[in-house]
Order: structure tokens, then C-alpha cells, then sequence
């Protein structure tokens, strides 16, 4: 059903359409050199019983709209429209002007013309309704679709965000356990930075966008538990250019593309190994890449349920709508991941 400023904007149409059809019949019936009471009598029977008809036409658009394997049912509604006026305008004709016998035979005479106007009109307000209220319904669809896509987006966002938790509690949780039983002081300390991390996190769990510096805030404390875990093995060279400091980015957005440099960066070797992290500002971008060292004789995609960057990629279109906002490339044994924020003007 479709109600509100739609439905009255289509009533307004309706009546000034039977108002410039009023004033026509009048104007032919005094070309013809009928008396002005003839004239009004017969507009005001004629016209305004189109017009009352034509208004319920309207309202029974406004509840039931044909489908367009349907539309004989305009047809339908025009004859049944114009057979019902020229019936009712016949008894009121007798009734108001029955004492002018010339009126009423000429009416008579022209019943097949009124009929046939009738129903061209009531045809044309029929199909205008059926159009109206089809767009105004179309309208309707596309902004529940619209609302029901962002509905699901934010959904799936949400989803995301909340993947990356479990799953760096999950490796930081072994980890922990793993030194627990070797390294009991270290592992204290890995539990203290995880809490100081988490607590950090669930403050700004309602928030979906950072400043690139506090992003690096929650990336260095990351750092630290990662490097209790792999000790003198993991350095990092983090460089955030002035200008970039207070551009934003989504949160938590980059914790998870380090994890999968240190992942394939360190996994497969027992050296040391430089994660290199580099934000800068470029055509009102926000530009953050990593680099780290790759093998491809040794390095394999290992198995497990990691965030992965394809999450990432998804986030980023979800949030808008590009596919080429995270990309990667392999350059003199490193392995680069550059992701593009675009800032808002």
C-alpha cells in the first residue's frame, strides 16, 4: 500500500486534471449556444461524476496495483468507469433539466460521445495511477533493498572486526603457554602486555575508525607480544610521516596484514627478520605499506584459520567499494603489502 505526500501529490493531480476537463466541457457546451444554466447543470453532472469516480479509482490503485500480464483490467475498469457515469448522468439529467425536452433528446444523441469520452478519461486517470503508484512503489523496493544492504554490510563488517580478536588471543593464549613452562617471567610479561592490548581494544570496540596514530599505538603494543614470543628474531622499523599522523584508517586494520608478514616472514627461518611498516600521505590518501622477507623456494601459504588478507580486502570493500585498495607484490625477495585509505573531503 502507498500512503503519505505520494498519495496526496497524485490527488492534486487528479483534481486540477478534472478541473481543466471541467472548464473544457463548459467551454464546448457554450460554443454550442446552451443557456449558462444548461451549461453548469451539465458540467457539474457530467464532470463531476468522472471526476467522483475517478478519485475512487485512485484510492483502489492505492490498495491494489495489476501486475502487467494485467492490464485489461484498466480496460475493464474504464468501461465499467464510463458505463456507470453515462447511466447515472442520464437519471440526474431527467431529474434536473427533465422539463427541457430538447436538452434531454439532444443528450440522448450525444450518449455515445460522452460515453466514449468518459472512458478515454477515465482510461488515461486509470493508467496514470496504475504508473504513479508502480514507480512510487519501485522507489519503496530500492530504499528497503538499500537499507537491507546496508543492514547486512554493517553486519558483515562487524563480523570481521570481531574475527580478529579470537584469533590473536588464540595464538598470544599458546604462546603464553608455551613459555609458561620455560620462560615463567616472560610469560608473565607477555600476559601483562596482552591485557594492557585487549583493554585498549574493547574500549574502542564501538569504534569503527582510528587516527593513524592511534592505530600505531595498538600496532606497537601488538609488536611487543610478538616480540616475546620470537625474542631478538622479530625487528621492526615503523615510519609514520607528519602529514599521514591524523589521517584515518579502519580499526585494527593493520594488526592483522604485520601478523601475516611476521607469519610468512618468520615461520620459515630461524634469523632474524625486519618488518618494515611505512604510512605516508599521497593525493589525500592515506598509503600504509609493509614489507617483509620472502623466500619463495621455502615460503608456503601455511594452513590454519588465519585472518588472511583476503578478509581484509573484503573489509576495505565493504567499507568503499573498490577492489584495489589492498594490493601485493613480490620485489627483491620481499614480499609487500600496500593498502590505500582514501580520506574524505
Amino acid at each position: 500500500m502507498i500512503t503519505g505526500t505520494s498519495n496526496r501529490g497524485l490527488l492534486f493531480l487528479n483534481v486540477s486534471w478534472w478541473l481543466i476537463v471541467s472548464a473544457v466541457h463548459a467551454y464546448v457546451l457554450s460554443e454550442l449556444l446552451f443557456s449558462a444554466h444548461e451549461i453548469l447543470i451539465d458540467t457539474l453532472i457530467t464532470s463531476g461524476l468522472l471526476g467522483g469516480i475517478s478519485f475512487l479509482i485512485v484510492n483502489n490503485m492505492r490498495y491494489y496495483l495489476p501486475q502487467r500480464e494485467k492490464y485489461w483490467y484498466i480496460l475493464f475498469i474504464g468501461i465499467c468507469v464510463s458505463g456507470m457515469s453515462s447511466l447515472l448522468s442520464k437519471f440526474l439529467f431527467n431529474v434536473f433539466l427533465g422539463d427541457d425536452e430538447h436538452y434531454i433528446e439532444l443528450t440522448q444523441h450525444t450518449a455515445g460521445i460522452r460515453f466514449g469520452v468518459g472512458f478515454l478519461l477515465a482510461s488515461c486517470i486509470a493508467m496514470i495511477s496504475l504508473l504513479w503508484y508502480n514507480q512510487e512503489e519501485q522507489k519503496e523496493m530500492n530504499a528497503r533493498r538499500t537499507e537491507a544492504e546496508q543492514l547486512a554490510k554493517e553486519a558483515e563488517l562487524y563480523k570481521l572486526r570481531q574475527q580478529l580478536q579470537p584469533h590473536f588471543l588464540f595464538n598470544s593464549l599458546n604462546s603464553i603457554s608455551a613459555l609458561t613452562a620455560v620462560q615463567p617471567e616472560k610469560a608473565r610479561h607477555m600476559i601483562n602486555q596482552l591485557s594492557e592490548f585487549l583493554r585498549g581494544t574493547l574500549k574502542k570496540d564501538e569504534k569503527q575508525w582510528n587516527t593513524l596514530k592511534e592505530e600505531m599505538q595498538y600496532l606497537e603494543l601488538y609488536l611487543e607480544i610478538e616480540k616475546v614470543r620470537f625474542g631478538y628474531r622479530l625487528q621492526t622499523d615503523i615510519i609514520c610521516e607528519e602529514a599521514a599522523i591524523n589521517l584515518k584508517l579502519p580499526s585494527l586494520l593493520l594488526q592483522p596484514v604485520v601478523e601475516n608478514a611476521i607469519k610468512f616472514g618468520l615461520y620459515d627461518t630461524t634469523g632474524e627478520v625486519m618488518i618494515k611498516v611505512h604510512a605516508f600521505k599521497k593525493d589525500n590518501s592515506l598509503i600504509v605499506s609493509v614489507k617483509n622477507p620472502f623466500d619463495p623456494e621455502t615460503s608456503q601459504p601455511l594452513k590454519g584459520t588465519g585472518f588472511g588478507l583476503p578478509s581484509i580486502q573484503r573489509r576495505l570493500f565493504l567499507l568503499f567499494a573498490r577492489q584495489d585498495l589492498l594490493t601485493t607484490e613480490k620485489r627483491d625477495n620481499n614480499f609487500i603489502t600496500t593498502i590505500l585509505i582514501p580520506q574524505a573531503i
